[in-house]
């Protein structure tokens, strides 16, 4: 997908605001039409509304309330359908998915508020990717994958070993002032 400037999207100070890493995450990323995508941590809504705009059927969920009402919002402003939900994780999930898609919180900090939830990734900056991956097989269609942007801030060793057991294919990497991003797709 490209990432498409005329795409409206408002923002507000408790949730986390589209950045490098979201469009990295949206050039990275290709869906088909009708393909089944789940955006776990929709934040703002980009990534969803991109992924709905080039013919997904998107469900998109957060554990944010605000999040979730702007991405609302932001759906509503660009004419995209989006199931929008509150949930943890796959909480409120009873659906499989072609796509499953997150923009990690990877940064190695301890933070537990509302937004920073969003980037902390605790000590090592793994965050919910042992949860998230221990679940994955509950909600994919045979052949999915699991999409997600990892940081080299984040601990190498650990992240290694929790991706061991799955094919993994870097689909995207961008080189920032402190850190590189890299999105994974990730199959069973």
């Amino acid at each position: 997908m490209f990432y498409d400037p005329s795409v409206r999207i408002e923002e507000r100070e408790d949730v986390y605001s589209p950045a490098e890493d979201s469009v990295l995450l949206i050039e990275s990323l290709n869906v088909s039409d009708g393909e089944r995508v789940l955006e776990i941590g929709c934040g703002s809504g980009v990534v969803a509304i991109h992924c709905a705009k080039n013919g997904a059927c998107v469900t998109a969920v957060d554990i944010n309330p605000a999040a979730v009402e702007l991405t609302r919002k932001n759906a509503a402003l660009n004419g995209s359908y989006i199931d929008i939900r509150l949930s943890d994780l796959y909480e409120d999930i009873d659906s499989n998915f072609n796509t499953i898609v997150f923009n990690l919180p990877y940064l190695p900090v301890n933070e537990s508020g509302a937004l920073e939830k969003a980037w902390s990734g605790g000590d090592d900056g793994i965050g919910p990717l042992p949860k998230l991956l221990n679940g994955v097989r509950d909600h994919l269609l045979p052949r999915g994958r699991f999409v997600v942007v990892v940081s080299s801030l984040m601990n190498k060793e650990k992240l290694d070993s929790v991706l061991s057991e799955y094919d993994v294919n870097v689909l995207g990497k961008k080189k920032l002032f402190f850190e590189e991003l890299s999105v994974l797709e990730i199959r069973l």
